[in-house]
């Protein structure tokens, strides 16, 4: 094996990957499962975890289902029960459980004023909490071998004021600076081995977003041009452009990264509008 596949080896690495019945895990977990990895879908959906891990299986890689509710860590702990009895193991970690509710956005005929606070705190608990508690419960494992991977999903509403998602921005905001946080304090207590990053999507067309963006007949929504007249590559972003940037930071070859919010957004973040 050469040096550079050495750096990207990934065989028989183990990740655990929550929301796994989503369009972005699901892409991200196919690249890692032909990268060799051993993969763990978790969701609060069974059905959607299964589904994502036959998906998997279909294609020759081992993989698993199992419903987990990322707010609850006796179902954290217990998932994690489960996995080490099969694989032995947890080598990565990719917190990809997250969304919004309409109640925690503000609508054009709307103000701050009409945010809903219940759905806010729902907003925040599940893309921020929902990443603080798998990091806990599977992180514990890394740390206690002195090596791992956490991977969390940032966002562009993170970088600068997006228009109406206030609850997501805001949890997206707080996860980018928990991955910091986390990636310091695992370092200096339990050592250069364990990693924290994340990525920062743009605008990827998903099954939450897709009515917003684009219309019915295929063309772009109101607000759906206004993304792509800030994007400088003039496009949405397709699921699979995420796998690289995963492979990178779960692999060797970033063995010196850590604490980055890596943004994958076709220049979105760069771009000032004029």
């Amino acid at each position: 094996m050469s040096y550079i596949d050495k750096l990207f080896n990934l065989n028989n690495r183990v990740a655990v990957i929550t929301g796994g019945g989503g369009v972005l895990a699901a892409a991200i977990g196919k690249g890692l499962s032909q990268a060799g990895m051993k993969l763990v879908f978790l969701d609060i959906n069974m059905e959607a975890a299964q589904a994502t891990a036959k998906t998997i299986q279909d294609l020759g890689g081992q993989a698993l289902g199992l419903r987990t509710n990322v707010l609850e860590t006796t179902a954290l702990e217990a998932s994690r029960s489960l996995i080490l009895k099969q694989y032995g193991t947890i080598d990565l970690l990719l917190n990809a459980a997250g969304g919004n509710m309409p109640g925690a956005t503000i609508s054009p005929d709307s103000t701050v004023f009409d945010l809903k606070i219940d759905d806010l705190d729902k907003v925040s608990d599940l893309n921020f909490k929902g990443t603080v508690l798998p990091s806990m419960v599977f992180g514990k494992v890394m740390a206690d071998k002195g090596s791992g991977n956490i991977i969390n999903i940032s966002s562009m509403a993170a970088f600068q004021s997006i228009t109406r998602v206030i609850g997501y921005s805001a949890a997206k905001a707080a996860v980018s600076n928990f991955t910091q946080w986390m990636a310091m304090e695992l370092a200096m207590k339990f050592g250069d081995k364990l990693r924290v990053n994340a990525i920062a999507p743009g605008f990827f067309i998903g099954n939450q977003n897709r009515a917003l963006l684009i219309n019915p007949d295929g063309t772009y929504t109101e607000r759906g041009n206004k993304v792509i007249a800030n994007t400088p590559m003039g496009r949405f972003g397709l699921a699979e452009e995420l796998v690289g940037a995963v492979l990178y930071l779960a692999s060797d070859a970033a063995s010196f990264v850590t604490g980055v919010v890596l943004p994958i957004d076709g220049g979105f973040s760069t771009f000032s509008g004029v």
